[in-house]
């Protein structure tokens, strides 16, 4: 099959190019197009004043002109299938005329984001959704008759979130590792206030919690016991933080009404240990104190029994992390999985 995929597709951030790495890896003749920005490029402060202005209006300026780039390609070339990774900036327009130029082509959007959140939207993506032959998302409740069909969408598929295969994995971790990523109670990701609150419980009940992510500046120094690094981090160092902390937090996002999130594929997959929310997507997904563990997000004594109970029951804790990545394994919940299964049963 030939496929164009349009997403952003840096190598060691980003899902997307995990995905499309994987389509290639499947056998499939793919095309990358990506529409990152590099803030390098785009530094002034008028350009980004203006960026955010638009973008918060709902018309996403496309300053990497992946219209044209779209357009330019579906004329100089054949596709079976055009998969598109969120795309705010994609218009109508280019998915009209790729239909007309080619009338057997599949239109495919692929959303990791609450889509049917006005913050995740554009004008440009909801007049797009009656254009997909399918709309795949990793939101349970968007497949509602009320939420993405209602806008439009023909056809919503739901499916779970993944891990890549040679990104996530038990990774071998030197002492200079161990110094730089370790910690006893960690968390990678974004600030939100509840989860913010929660491991400030944890750290007056002198619990020691390390946590990577942006938004976090005004929680440094904090609590002595919040060690905040207000940093991201990608790619290989995000498989070392993980190894390198005996408990992996799994927040869920409220803003996005999570109840799974990538982190509940790649923390396990890892071989890492994870206390996550307990939701009913994570209790189907991994067995409950055997491939994971988890918490009622509206009990933090719960949380902070079982942080402690965990570390101090190390044989225990490092079997459940054990068998949560032959879980992930054996019910095969890595991109190639999915894609292959998206792939054979939704486009035939």
């Amino acid at each position: 099959m030939k496929i164009l995929v349009i997403g952003d597709l840096r190598k060691e951030i980003a899902r997307s190019f995990q995905r499309y790495n994987a389509l290639k890896e499947l056998g499939h003749d793919v095309t990358g197009l990506s529409f990152f920005i590099s803030h390098n490029k785009y530094n002034n402060i008028n350009h980004k004043l203006l960026y955010r202005i638009f973008h918060k209006l709902g018309f996403p300026l496309d300053n990497t002109k992946i219209n044209y780039r779209i357009s330019d390609h579906i004329k100089k070339h054949h596709f079976d299938l055009i998969w598109i990774e969120k795309g705010l900036m994609v218009k109508p327009s280019v998915l009209r005329k790729a239909k007309t130029i080619h009338p057997y082509l599949k239109l495919l959007s692929y959303t990791e984001d609450d889509m049917f959140a006005r913050h995740n939207q554009s004008w440009y993506y909801k007049k797009c959704l009656p254009l997909y032959d399918i709309v795949i998302t990793t939101k349970s409740y968007n497949c509602n008759s009320e939420e993405l069909p209602a806008l439009g969408a023909r056809k919503v598929f739901f499916v779970d979130k993944a891990y890549d295969k040679y990104r996530h994995r038990p990774i071998e971790l030197t002492q200079q590792d161990i110094q730089k990523f370790g910690a006893d109670v960690g968390f990678i990701g974004t600030y939100e206030k509840d989860r913010a609150e929660k491991m400030l419980y944890l750290a007056h009940n002198g619990i020691k919690v390390r946590i990577w992510g942006n938004g976090w500046g005004d929680w440094v120094g904090k609590h002595p016991n919040l060690q905040v690094e207000n940093k991201p981090v990608y790619g290989d160092d995000y498989v070392k933080a993980i190894c390198a902390t005996k408990i992996n937090l799994c927040f869920l996002r409220k803003i996005n009404r999570d109840l799974q999130t990538d982190r509940t594929m790649e923390i396990p997959a890892c071989g890492a240990f994870m206390l996550a929310e307990r939701t009913e997507e994570h209790s189907r997904l991994f067995e409950e104190n055997f491939e994971a563990s988890f918490f009622d997000v509206n009990d933090p004594e719960e949380l902070f029994e079982k942080v402690s109970y965990y570390l101090q029951h190390d044989d225990e804790r490092q079997q459940i992390a054990k068998a949560g990545r032959q879980r992930c394994i054996e019910s095969k919940y890595s991109h190639h999985d999915r894609l292959q299964y998206i792939l054979s049963k939704i486009i035939g």
